[in-house]
């Protein structure tokens, strides 16, 4: 009975071991299949990473993530490293994902996914940290600066990773600098210079420095300077009337531009005061005559100045005759000659050009062709021709006759043609003829 019960014990044993045998061997077959999937990751700085680990099948092993120095992060859902800035997202049998906040350029690196089969099965993400470019400054404009002068503006912006690009702006156009990278440990400084030589046109101009980063899409950092240039006045006259007259108001505009502006202007007649205040009215840049007369013939000069320089124009007025009313007529007058206009120049400055306008005193006196003078002309050289063709007519035809007599010989001291015919050769029925045929 004993020996029984020990034969018993013993074939349990065996066949124990045999199931378990069995059942360890197909769970190694089973995990052959089993394979942990990760993807890498990329990731601004200061951004949020999210790491995460599949497997398609798996018969209840664990998973665990760890970082570049080989530390565990999580083993399945228990945290092992004490680190504030991970956490877990998702854990389960099939999946492992934790997240990485406020990430750093040390964070970068390649993360180990392990999946613990007969052997242990790993996958590979690597983890890559932009270095975000901080926002540009640009450096080297003096306020204001003067017309002509050469000037240097630099734009830098530092910490990105990989290089950042500068782009320079005038307005709204694409100008180019000359760029320079410099490595600083994981980052880059990179700068760009632009050389000016500012002139009156750069006045007011905005200047933008912009940089591009793919930690920045889809938008970017900018820095914008306005441009202040000063320069020396440049004048010029404008009128309200082509062809004043007696009795008209005219207004005469100083029209000055320059940084600072000229401010106020100075009216001048024939180099002296201005001589009737009571019609000539001063307002700013602006100077009104009121009922103009003859004798407000005359130039009047405009003078504009700043701390750079001093310009001037010049005006010489005409004051015309009232045209008098023309009575109605079917076919309209000819239009008066258009003035002639001259530009003049006057310069007191380094820099600044000034004109005025000059204007003919005798352009209203001239008048169209006078039609029946002409008519007159041709008509009288029509006659005279007439009278010509029938002179030269007549003296043709006497000259022919004169010819046909002169044939006979001896002729040349006869007083008329019978005469001629007589003395001529031969008889005189030779003579009688000569007659007939002259005749």
């Amino acid at each position: 009975m004993i020996l029984k019960q020990h034969f018993l014990f013993a074939l349990y044993s065996v066949c124990g071991i045999i199931l378990k045998a069995a059942a360890t061997k197909n769970k190694v077959r089973g995990s052959q299949g089993q394979f942990p999937i990760t993807q890498n990751v990329t990731v601004s700085e200061g951004g949020t990473a999210n790491m995460t680990c599949r497997v398609d099948h798996n018969d209840n092993t664990s998973l665990q993530w760890s970082n570049p120095a080989q530390q565990t992060l999580f083993f399945g859902d228990k945290k092992a490293l004490r680190d504030n800035r991970i956490e877990l997202v998702r854990a389960s049998w099939q999946e492992l994902t934790i997240s990485i906040s406020e990430v750093t350029l040390s964070d970068e690196g390649q993360y180990t996914c392990s999946l613990f089969t007969m052997p242990v099965k790993t996958a590979k993400a690597f983890l890559t940290v932009l270095g975000v470019p901080e926002k540009p400054q640009i450096a080297g404009f003096t306020k204001p600066a003067m017309e002509g002068d050469e000037i240097t503006l630099t734009c830098v912006t530092s910490g990105s990773k990989p290089a950042a690009d500068i782009r320079w702006f005038r307005n709204e156009k694409e100008i180019q600098g000359a760029k320079e990278v410099n490595a600083s440990g994981k980052t880059f400084t990179v700068r760009s210079t632009l050389q000016l030589q500012v002139d009156r046109n750069d006045d007011g101009v905005a200047y933008t420095c912009r940089v591009d980063h793919v930690s920045l899409t889809p938008s970017s950092h900018q820095v914008t300077e306005v441009l202040e240039v000063h320069y020396a006045p440049r004048v010029e006259i404008t009128h309200s009337l082509t062809f004043p007259q007696e009795g008209q108001y005219l207004k005469l505009e100083c029209v000055s531009k320059g940084n600072p502006l000229p401010d106020p202007v100075l009216w001048t007649k024939d180099g002296g005061e201005l001589p009737d205040i009571d019609r000539m009215i001063v307002e700013g840049r602006e100077l009104t005559i009121t009922s103009l007369n003859k004798t407000d013939n005359g130039t009047y000069r405009c003078e504009a100045s700043n701390h750079l320089g001093t310009s001037s124009a010049e005006y010489i007025l005409f004051v015309y005759d009232v045209l008098p009313s023309m009575p109605p007529s079917s076919t309209s007058p000819s239009p008066p000659t258009s003035p002639v206009m001259i530009v003049l120049s006057d310069t007191h400055a380094t820099k600044p050009a000034a004109t005025g306008i000059l204007r003919d005193p005798n352009a209203l006196e001239q008048t169209g062709p006078d039609h029946a003078v002409i008519g007159g002309v041709v008509a009288v050289v029509v006659f005279i021709t007439l009278c010509l063709i029938i002179v030269l007519g007549r003296y043709l035809a006497r000259h022919k006759g004169t010819y046909l007599t002169n044939e006979a010989k001896g002729a040349e001291d006869a007083p008329d043609a019978d005469t001629a015919i007589i003395n001529a050769e031969g008889n005189q029925a030779h003579a009688e003829e000569k007659k007939e045929y002259f005749i």
